[in-house]
């Protein structure tokens, strides 16, 4: 008797054609094959699970005991290896149930997702989204977990590790929020005054502080007054409703905080840098259909803000 790993798996198939037609030449034909190869074929199984398998009788060839005996477990077996080594089945948004797990800005969950996962309901009305805010944690070490699917809304200039997929996503222009009652700041700010009012900064996934527009001022040797840092938008406007300090944030962020409380629109300085967001994937899951799907929606809808 061979053990498996002396035991031609191929046979398998062979073995399941031969007991099932019960007929050489059919068999043959069923898997492709000359019928001397099929003969041949039928020698090997025979020696090496020691039993004839097929007999003569007056009815032809008729399977043994052992050959009936094992041929539901041989079906079974070739089922179960052919669903593994089959592509994966096709996502279909209309149809799936399926739990997407996300972790976001607040941007990401301020701005786009009330919006973004209304429509997606009309498309995809079983799916679900469940967001996670941003943290060092939260983000790469369970990205690299599996337990979140994607990171939005990431800032292109963040360091990552270098096997993540980074996939262009928003490139969105900023623009300061000051009190209506600031005096200070008009409709558009010269680099002089914009560097002459406090400021709230934001910390970024690491922690840090050092935004894009700081590096900016820092290539011209120039610096912002920072009175106090946070890393939620909500709460920067909230001081900057109450203080003359303004922040400096995506365009449709200060929008939507216009219509809630009393915060205008500021044009910064000539050249301010825009934010480059993106998408952030784990390579395990590049060929995911349903992941895949979850982005080009993402960027679909991006495309009309």
């Amino acid at each position: 008797m061979s053990t498996l790993r002396q035991f031609d798996l191929n046979l398998l198939i062979i073995f399941e054609a031969l007991i099932s037609e019960c007929h050489v030449s059919r068999a043959a034909e069923k898997v492709f094959l000359s019928q001397s190869a099929m003969s041949h074929a039928l020698n090997r199984l025979r020696t090496q699970l020691d039993d004839p398998l097929l007999v003569k009788t007056e009815n032809g060839l008729t399977p043994t005991p052992r050959a009936l005996a094992m041929l539901p477990d041989v079906r079974q077996a070739l089922s179960l290896v052919e669903r593994t080594i089959s592509p994966a089945e096709s996502f279909q948004a209309s149809l799936s149930d399926r739990t997407f797990r996300i972790a976001s800005t607040d941007f990401f969950e301020t701005v786009v997702f009330p919006e973004w996962f209304s429509q997606l309901q009309l498309s995809a009305p079983n799916v679900r989204i469940e967001i996670d805010l941003i943290s060092e944690e939260s983000a790469l070490l369970r990205l690299e977990k599996g337990e979140i699917d994607l990171i939005v809304g990431m800032d292109k200039e963040q360091r990552l590790p270098s096997h993540l997929i980074v996939q262009d996503w928003l490139t969105e222009k900023q623009v300061c929020l000051a009190s209506t009652q600031n005096q200070n700041a008009k409709e558009s700010l010269t680099l002089e005054a914009y560097l002459a009012l406090p400021h709230i900064r934001f910390f970024d996934l690491e922690g840090k502080t050092d935004s894009n527009v700081d590096r900016w001022l820092a290539d011209q040797t120039l610096e912002r007054n920072h009175i106090a840092s946070t890393t939620n938008y909500m709460a920067a406007a909230r001081i900057v409703a109450n203080t003359e300090a303004i922040i400096t944030l995506p365009y449709h962020m200060a929008k939507l905080f216009t219509q809630m409380m009393p915060v205008c629109i500021v044009m910064p300085p000539d050249g301010l840098p825009a934010i480059d967001m993106t998408l952030v994937q784990h390579p395990l899951y590049a060929k995911d259909s349903g992941i895949i799907w979850l982005k080009q929606v993402l960027c679909e809808y991006v495309e009309s803000l």
